[in-house]
């Protein structure tokens, strides 16, 4: 294979890991990551060692991981019962699986819906609850976990984009 195709893949997978780290429906730091595996297999590599490529993989899956429970935790932490934290959870799954699926997308590829999914099924899981004192707190605190599950896989499709920029560069 043309060194030029492997450079544009891995350049691509780069670009669509970021982009990925912020339009739902997209894994992030997965195709980041393979972008990095495949530039630092295919291409020259002699700047990084298989440290690299193992501790970036393993970040890979605990980012992944992460960014589905960061709305939970933030429910849990701002005083939310189990009621916000299922609301929380069943709210980012309408908001990503159901809504799509139904031809609904709120906002610009469903960004919207990705933001106000947990924060609603918060709210209303823990109005259902009864648990009125903290729903919005609880809410806002799912919202808060979001913000930050995001803010985390974008910091790290950044510096894999930023490897394969060395690698390729």
């Amino acid at each position: 294979m043309s060194t030029y195709i492997i450079i544009a893949v891995v350049l691509l997978l780069a670009v669509i890991g970021i982009i990925g780290a912020i339009i739902p429906g997209i894994p992030g730091p997965p195709v980041s990551f393979v972008g990095f595996l495949l530039a630092w297999l295919l291409l020259d590599n002699t700047d990084f060692s298989y440290w690299y490529l193992i501790v970036t993989g393993v970040l890979a899956v605990i980012i992944t991981v992460l960014d589905y429970y960061m709305p939970i935790y933030g429910t849990k932490k701002f005083h939310g019962t189990k009621s916000g934290q299922w609301g929380s959870t069943i709210g980012l799954i309408v908001s990503i699986f159901v809504l799509p699926c139904l031809g609904i997308t709120i906002g610009p590829f469903g960004i919207v819906g990705m933001l106000i999914g947990p924060f609603f099924g918060a709210l209303i899981g823990e109005l259902i609850a009864k648990n009125r004192e903290n729903a919005w707190r609880s809410a806002f605190g799912s919202f808060i976990g979001f913000l930050f599950g995001t803010f985390m896989k974008l910091v790290y499709c950044v510096v894999i984009a930023v490897f394969v920029a060395k690698i390729v560069f």
